[in-house]
């Protein structure tokens, strides 16, 4: 294992957090968006977008225990929309009620958004600490050699 590599872990934990928390505003900020997106002529509400991160390298973590190698961090594999069904929401004054006079909302939940940002605060923090201590592991090591 490198002297780097406790770094380099934490570094994509924070980067893999912050797409965490960038998706989850974003649903935030479009939880009562109607014209997410135009299909087949036809506009339907924003859907929900969750973020999926899996282990870095390409051996499986079992293979990882078993090597005793260590993890290489984790990484955004990708980025997928919730397929729950849109709530309707008797509003007949909106512009985009249908002629029973429902709008389809979004799929968002924000009591879940906000409890899945608290969470992902949460580990940002942690692997801030954790990258924090890394690093000041390192400077010692480094005053240890002089």
């Amino acid at each position: 294992m490198s002297m780097f590599q406790p770094l380099n872990i934490s570094s994509s934990a924070l980067t893999a957090g912050r797409m965490k928390m960038d998706i989850i505003s974003s649903n935030i900020a479009n939880a009562t968006t109607t014209r997410g997106k135009l299909v087949n002529g036809e506009w339907i509400p924003y859907r929900r977008k969750m973020v999926e991160v899996e282990p870095s390298g390409t051996a499986p973590f079992s293979q990882f225990l078993k090597n005793e190698v260590g993890a290489n961090g984790v990484k955004v594999t990708k980025i997928t929309e919730d397929q729950t069904p849109f709530q309707p929401v008797y509003d007949p004054a909106h512009p985009d009620a249908n002629k029973d006079g429902y709008v389809m909302m979004p799929n968002v939940d924000i009591t879940k958004e906000m409890v899945d940002l608290m969470s992902a605060s949460r580990a940002y923090e942690a692997n801030v600490t954790a990258f924090n201590v890394g690093k000041t592991i390192s400077l010692k090591a480094l005053d240890i050699g002089r």
